[in-house]
C-alpha cells in the first residue's frame, strides 16, 4: 500500500531523494509523513504534508536541509535530503493517515506505513 525507495549509502554532505508511492486505497488519506528510526530508539518525526496543500511541516533537526514534496497525479511523495549528516542515518518510513493539523508530527495519527528504506551517512 505504501512503497518507499531511494535509500542508500552516502558520504556526509551528500544528498539522497526518497520516494513513497501510495496505492489508491491509501491515497484517500489526508496526510503523508516521513519518520525515521534507529535501533534502540523511538521512531522520530521527519516531515509531513497534506495532499490538499499547504506548507510541509519539518522536524527542527532537518529543517533547511530536507524538503518534502508531492505529486498528486502519481500518488507519490518525495523527501529530498541535502547536507546529510551521520546522525541522519536511520531507516526511513513513509506513512499516511488522517491526523489533525496540530498532530501531524505524531505517529499515532498515521494508519498505513511503508516497509522502510535504509539511509546510511558515512563520516
Amino acid at each position: 500500500q505504501l512503497q518507499a525507495s531511494g535509500g542508500g549509502l552516502v558520504q556526509a554532505g551528500g544528498s539522497l531523494k526518497l520516494s513513497c508511492v501510495a496505492s489508491e486505497r491509501t491515497f484517500s488519506r489526508r496526510g503523508m509523513a516521513w519518520f525515521r528510526q534507529v535501533p534502540g530508539k523511538d521512531r522520530e518525526f521527519v516531515a509531513a504534508l497534506r495532499w490538499s496543500g499547504g506548507s510541509p511541516l519539518y522536524a527542527s533537526s532537518v529543517k533547511g536541509r530536507f524538503t518534502m514534496s508531492k505529486d498528486n497525479a502519481k500518488n507519490t511523495v518525495y523527501l529530498q535530503m541535502n547536507s546529510l549528516k551521520p546522525e541522519d542515518t536511520a531507516v526511513y518510513y513513509c506513512a499516511t493517515g488522517n491526523p489533525i493539523i496540530s498532530a501531524m508530527h505524531l505517529s499515532d495519527g498515521y494508519t498505513y506505513w511503508g516497509q522502510g528504506t535504509q539511509v546510511t551517512v558515512s563520516s
